[in-house]
This record gives structure tokens, sequence and C-alpha cells, in this order.
């Protein structure tokens, strides 16, 4: 295993990978500001990854805590709730009084 280096070794085209190991892009540029020391995040191809989802940065490799599918905005498929009708007389004491005197 590569040791890690410093934020400020990362150059263009640099390749990057997701946490499942998955080559996701390569850097096109990196945004911080190198006089305080502070490291925002990177530019990979149109993309940005914000400096938090950064777990490991090597020579020529910068590694990504989030999997590929994250890095690529896919989500996996949830339910909806399921609709719920709520009638006046089961809506909060306040608001039943409130809607009398809006009428």
């Amino acid at each position: 295993m590569a040791d890690p280096v410093s934020w400020l070794m990362i150059e263009q085209g640099w390749r990057v990978e997701s946490s499942d190991g998955t080559e996701v892009g390569r850097i096109k540029e990196v945004t911080g500001d190198s006089n305080a020391d502070i490291f925002d995040g990177l530019s990979v191809g149109s993309r940005y990854v914000p400096a938090e989802q950064v777990a490991e940065i090597t020579d020529g490799v910068v590694r990504l805590t989030i999997d590929a599918a994250a890095f690529r905005g896919e989500q996996t498929f949830e339910e909806p709730a399921e609709e719920i009708e709520i009638s006046s007389e089961q809506a909060p004491l306040l608001q039943r009084v409130l809607g009398r005197f809006r009428r």
C-alpha cells in the first residue's frame, strides 16, 4: 500500500477511485486555500467532490468514502410513504380552533 500524501500534491489527471475500488474519473481541478492549508474538494470530470468525501490520497490516486453508485448520483428506489387522509377532527386542537376563526 502506498503512503498517504498531502492534498497539495494532487495533480490534474490523477485517478479517482470510489470506496468499492471502481475508477470513477480523473482529477480535473483541486479547490482549496494552499496558504491556509484548507482543502475544499475536487473537480472530477464534471462533478464536484467535497473534501469530506475524500478518504485517502496516495501518489497518483484519490480514494473516496462513497461508492461508485453514490458518485454517479444513483440512488436505490425507496417505496413512497403510504398516503394518509387526516380529517379535521383528527387535527390538533389548536389547528381546529384557528380554523374556525378563519371561516
